[in-house]
């Protein structure tokens, strides 16, 4: 039985590389779009609309859509709520339609949107998200959103996570050094999330903007069941 290919993008300036070859592409940005998307999709948000830019999440606020806006780390002037994991636990967002634009999670979700099926992954859901991507049987690319198109420590690393978990059933393989190397930064990173990413640059950023809660609550593992699929556009829960 020929094996199913695990891969690893650094960057969505990387993905016309991958494009077009995989059948999943799980995308991810943990600190913090992705772990905010998984936040409000498990706390009952009915869907998440990602928008790339500032002016067409505008165009939503208009309409009457609660908006997060989040650029270099902080909330956008005027807009509801950045993308805090904990700004998508209220009582009062179940059942919603929520619009966000991010620096670099929303884009590399929308550069990735014509691929077969379109997965939200994090730290916060891995397990999960790992067991549901072994059971299809299919070509899966773990995109990372990075931060501009440059590389990241913390999206590589959960990539890495996946990748590993995947490799170990002996279904899947990976072609890639990009692959090969997030998974050995996953390795040595999975037994100290946090004290690995220490000195991250947007570990870094979030630290200086006085996000250290939210950082804590994105790098840890395993904490919700629920995968987050874009389908027509919206992000909504996968039933598994």
């Amino acid at each position: 039985m020929q094996k199913k290919l695990i891969e690893v993008c650094y960057t969505p300036a990387d993905y016309e590389y991958f494009k077009g070859r995989f059948d999943i592409v799980v995308v991810i940005d943990v600190l913090r779009a992705t772990s905010a998307i998984c936040s409000a999709i498990h706390n009952g948000v009915n869907s998440v609309i990602p928008v790339s830019a500032i002016e067409e999440a505008k165009k939503y606020q208009e309409k009457g859509y609660l908006v997060g806006a989040e650029r270099q780390g902080e909330i956008v002037e005027g807009f509801d709520f950045g993308n805090s994991p904990y700004s998508y636990m209220k009582p009062e967002l179940k059942g919603k339609d929520i619009v966000l634009s991010t620096t670099n999670g929303t884009r590399a979700i929308n550069i990735a949107k014509d691929a077969p099926t379109v997965v939200i992954g994090a730290l916060t859901n891995i397990d999960y998200l790992c067991d549901w991507l072994i059971l299809q049987d299919k070509n899966v690319l773990c995109l990372a959103s990075g931060w501009k198109d440059k590389f990241n420590l913390e999206d590589t690393i959960c990539a890495g996570a996946i990748a590993e978990s995947l490799i170990k059933t002996g279904k899947f393989t990976s072609n890639e050094d990009s692959s090969v190397a997030a998974k050995y930064l996953f390795l040595a990173a999975k037994d100290n999330y946090f004290g690995f990413l220490k000195a991250s640059s947007h570990r870094r950023r979030l630290k200086k903007l006085n996000l250290n809660e939210d950082i804590k609550f994105c790098l840890t593992p395993n904490q919700m069941d629920v995968i987050p699929i874009l389908r027509n556009d919206r992000i909504e829960k996968l039933d598994f």
